[in-house]
C-alpha cells in the first residue's frame, strides 16, 4: 500500500509569524526570501523529515514551486512535488486550496497541516471518500510535537 499523503502549508507551519517574542536562534532563524524576511523553523525540518518516513509530503501552500527554491536548503529536507493554484491564493484563509488538494489527493487518505482551516476546509475533509485529516497549527509556533505524534499515529491507524 502507498503512503497515505501529507500536505504542508509553508506560512504557520514552518514559516513563523505573529509571535511576540522571536523564537530561539536555536529553533529558528530569519531568512530574506523574494525581498521579504521570514522566519523559519528549525524544528520544521527535523519533524518533516520524521513525517517524510510515513507519508507521501506535497507542498500545499501560495509559494508553490519557490518552497522548492528556499526550503530544503534551510531545513535540511529533499524537494518535494508542490500544488499549484494559478493565482488562487488568498493570504489567512485555506478554502482556496481544496480543488488543487482534492484532485492531487483523488482515491487515497490525505492528511493537511495548515494555520487558515476555515468551516468549508472541514465540510471538505468531512465529504471525501478517501480517509482525511486536517491538523490546525497556530502561526506563531508553527509545526509542533504535538501535531507530529497525532500525525503519525493518525497513519499507522489506517
Amino acid at each position: 500500500m502507498s503512503k497515505p499523503i501529507l500536505a504542508v502549508d509553508v506560512d504557520g507551519v514552518v514559516s513563523l509569524f505573529g509571535f511576540d517574542e522571536p523564537p530561539d536562534r536555536s529553533e529558528a532563524k530569519f531568512e530574506l526570501i523574494d525581498g521579504m524576511v521570514h522566519c523559519i523553523s528549525l524544528l520544521a525540518g527535523e519533524r518533516l523529515k520524521r513525517l517524510g518516513e510515513v507519508y507521501e509530503l506535497v507542498w500545499a501552500t501560495g509559494w508553490e514551486d519557490k518552497a522548492n527554491d528556499y526550503l530544503p536548503n534551510i531545513l535540511g529536507v529533499p524537494e518535494l512535488p508542490h500544488l499549484t493554484f494559478d493565482g488562487a491564493a488568498r493570504f489567512g484563509s485555506a478554502h482556496w486550496k481544496l480543488g488543487p488538494l482534492d484532485e492531487y489527493g483523488k482515491g487515497r487518505p490525505l492528511a493537511w497541516i495548515d494555520d487558515s482551516f476555515d468551516e468549508s476546509c472541514y465540510e471538505w475533509a468531512r465529504e471525501r471518500d478517501d480517509p482525511t485529516l486536517l491538523v490546525p497549527t497556530e502561526s506563531h509556533l508553527g509545526l509542533e510535537e504535538v501535531q507530529v505524534e497525532a500525525l503519525t499515529a493518525w497513519a499507522s491507524g489506517l
